[in-house]
């Protein structure tokens, strides 16, 4: 048998023989000839009058190609490389937007607050009018429509490419900066019942800064509400307004591989739900880099669930330069007003809940640690905390607080009557680096709602340390109701961990290491509840533990203790 010729004999039945088939002459085997084309294979912005020139506002000529495209019954919108000006652009369902390299959407500048319009009588797309729960979240989560990019109601839509969103004419939800123009309806003459206005707050750069409830203010990069199958990868985003993106009930959505540069969120993941944020970069020194939330803004509680955020990078130390092109230089240690922010927070709205989530192989540096928050009835359960390093954190490597702001309407699921849930959290492979010691982690429910089923292993927190003898004694307060940030305790007693409030806790393989002397103990316990120490290293003096109103306590082939076992604890140290 000829074994060639077997193969040639097969060869004519492969798929590659049948498709040649079908394109050259007629067999038994050629497919039936195509439709011809109804629509173009790409809308090129350009053909619809986009100039790209920086100068032109394209804003029409790009909602053209658009509704062109989902006319079409969908499609990809294609941005050349150039500068499109532009302000409210409208997302359409079946429509992809492709940005190439060199090109860039630039958010138009909107109306300052002495002018009716913006740049060239313009203005952005007006928010969407007041609901009876505006209350219970800030101005920006309340609305889409006043962004750069925007859609509702709308599903299988993406962006992606390798070019970049420029928010320069965005407000960041506070404005006007110092020297800018006066506010109107804001002082003496503000009509009682109406809100304050937001803190003034210092120029970030050669932009000027604009009220975000102004009319006709732009205040996102992106936003999407009530939308599914979204696709977000490749491009970059610089100054993205109060949120570079803002994706409240969406569902089934792929962030991957932006970089992002912005005063404010880097994003924000409200209420929605099977989301993968993977390979991203963000740099928020004044706000949190990625942050999933689950508030009321859609008018009833919706939880942020299945949630997976994995081999990204945030930072909040980076000002001068940018992240983008890699001219980012750090803060001065005694840069004013930057609170360094830059993290990953699950919060602060916390209505619907946070459930099934998972943060692994991510950088932190130069910002706040990474934060849990259930502080408006919220059930934050079933969290995997894994292969973190974290690098000159300025306050708690890890931040989880279970509160009660309850914020929300009275008697509607969880809200404002019941305090929520913390439960349920594993953190394994967890390194942090010339951490500042002022603020430790801090694990703190409220009383009579203890955070519960928590195991940390494989932990090794290097800390500054330092002269802190005037906080050995220190007791921080509970603050029940207040907004969650680490600083909301003020100094802690402790150089390592503050646990209070905890139930069912579990240390493993877990090293507090000072890079200097420091006087406080490194586990600070109080109203704790069932708590092992397993191989636990820590200094010996002064002494690792203080123990205070707790029960049922273990501590094994320890470094930081002997063997020991408490039924009770209570003002006593090891």
């Amino acid at each position: 048998m000829d074994l060639f010729a077997s193969r040639r004999d097969l060869l004519k039945f492969s798929p590659f023989a049948l498709a040649a088939a079908a394109t050259t002459a007629p067999s038994a085997f050629a497919f039936a000839p195509a439709k011809p084309a109804t629509a173009p294979l790409l809308f090129d912005v350009r053909a619809y009058g986009a100039i790209g020139d920086g100068k032109a506002v394209d804003t029409p000529a790009i909602n053209k190609a658009i509704e062109a495209a989902a006319a079409a019954g969908g499609g990809t919108v294609y941005f050349p490389a150039g500068t499109y000006l532009c302000f409210s652009i409208h997302l359409k369902s079946y429509v992809h937007l492709y940005l190439a390299q060199g090109s860039t959407i630039e958010a138009a500048a909107s109306p300052t607050p002495d002018q009716t319009t913006g740049y060239r009588g313009g203005t952005y797309d007006p928010a969407e009018p007041k609901t009876s729960y505006d209350a219970f979240q800030d101005f920006g989560h309340n609305h889409w429509h006043n962004s750069l990019i925007w859609g509702e109601d709308i599903h299988d839509v993406s962006i992606t490419g390798p070019g970049l969103i420029y928010g320069k004419g965005l407000s960041f939800g506070a404005g006007p900066g110092r020297g800018g123009p006066a506010r109107t309806g804001f002082g003496p003459e503000r009509q009682p019942g109406t809100p304050a206005p937001p803190p003034v707050r210092p120029p970030r750069g050669d932009y000027p800064m604009y009220q975000a409830e102004q009319p006709g203010v732009g205040n996102k990069a992106i936003a999407l509400k009530n939308c599914r199958n979204v696709i977000f990868r490749d491009f970059s985003l610089l100054k993205g307004g109060h949120f570079g993106l803002l994706l409240t009930g969406v569902d089934n959505l792929t962030i991957d591989n932006l970089k992002i540069d912005t005063d404010r969120d880097g994003m924000d993941i409200d209420c929605c739900k099977n989301v993968r944020v993977s390979n991203c970069t963000v740099n928020s020194p004044w706000d949190d880099a990625i942050c999933p939330k689950s508030s009321f803004a859609l008018g009833y509680n919706r939880p942020t669930e299945n949630v997976t955020i994995t081999n990204c990078h945030v930072t909040g130390y980076y000002v001068l330069g940018s992240v983008l092109d890699g001219t980012f230089k750090k803060f001065a240690d005694d840069a004013p007003r930057v609170p360094r922010t830059g993290r990953i927070k699950c919060g602060t709205e916390s209505n619907g809940g946070f459930r099934n989530i998972t943060i692994s192989n991510c950088v932190f540096e130069g910002c706040q640690g990474l934060a849990l928050e259930s502080e408006d009835g919220a059930l934050c359960e079933d969290i995997t905390i894994s292969n973190i390093t974290q690098r000159d954190v300025i306050e708690a490597p890890l931040f989880f607080r279970l509160g009660a702001r309850l914020r929300g309407p009275k008697g509607t699921g969880n809200q404002s009557t019941v305090v929520g849930t913390m439960q349920r959290i594993l953190v394994d492979n967890f390194v942090s680096y010339n951490t500042n010691s002022r603020v430790c982690s801090i694990l703190s429910g409220i009383p009579g709602y203890d955070i519960k089923d928590i195991k940390l292993s494989n932990v090794f927190i290097q800390h500054q340390g330092g002269n802190y003898a005037d906080l050995v004694k220190v007791v921080p307060p509970e603050n029940e109701d207040k907004y969650p940030d680490p600083g909301m305790f003020g100094p802690m007693p402790s150089a390592g961990f503050f646990f209070r409030h905890v139930r069912n806790l579990e240390l493993s393989h877990v090293e507090i290491a000072p890079m200097n002397p420091d006087p406080r103990p490194s586990f600070y316990l109080q109203n704790v509840t069932r708590a092992d120490f397993i191989a636990v290293t820590a200094p010996t003096s002064p002494a690792a533990f203080t123990f205070n109103k707790s029960a049922d306590i273990r501590i094994a082939i320890s470094r930081a203790a002997k063997d020991t076992q408490l039924a009770t604890a209570d003002n006593q140290s090891l």
